[in-house]
């Protein structure tokens, strides 16, 4: 059962909530997002705060409640503040660059990889090797991130890829030069 979804979800100053029967619509100064609500779910709002009811104690309408509860944070937080993600490259000519909306990758292949961001994503570089991603919606920015990511994971022996920022990458010793055996 979800606790957190026991409580209620507070709303920020500038943040309007709409409800219809099947949907919710949070608009906040970044934005607007939508949600679809399964008819297991109740959502009711007081003052400032939003409740999201289960309708019986069933095990699925359980999670349902727990799952609903925290895409509605998310929302909330999101056209309020926004999200974002930040990606460190490490590798000898390893640098990204910005033209117009697309981010170009340069990362040890032999053509630059072009990652052009779905609406609502915004990439911004900050360092040749320092990559942000920002968005309202969670769920995209972190796509958006592991599609980076992807591209040039970070491999074990020297460290050179793509990595998040304070993702630890466990290195291996390599090869070990010693005497041969006679």
């Amino acid at each position: 059962m979800s606790r957190l979804a026991k409580k209620p979800i507070v709303l920020p100053p500038g943040v309007n909530v709409n409800l219809n029967l099947s949907s919710i619509e949070i608009k906040g100064q970044l934005g607007s997002i939508n949600h679809s609500l399964p008819s297991m779910v109740s959502i009711r709002t007081e003052g400032n705060q939003i409740w999201v009811d289960r309708l019986s104690d069933d095990k699925k309408i359980r999670a349902a409640q727990g799952l609903i509860w925290a895409l509605v944070r998310n929302a909330v937080y999101g056209v309020s503040t926004g999200f974002s993600k930040r990606l460190l490259m490490s590798g000898v000519g390893y640098r990204a660059l910005k033209e117009k909306n697309s981010l170009i990758l340069q990362v040890g292949f032999s053509k630059p990889v072009v990652i052009d961001p779905p609406e609502g994503i915004a990439i911004e570089v900050e360092k040749p090797d320092l990559i942000a991603v920002k968005g309202i919606n969670k769920e995209l920015v972190g796509l958006v991130a592991s599609q980076i990511r992807s591209v040039r994971p970070p491999e074990p022996y020297k460290g050179k890829g793509i990595r998040y920022e304070g993702e630890i990458v466990r290195r291996k010793a390599g090869k070990a030069i010693g005497k041969a055996k006679k």
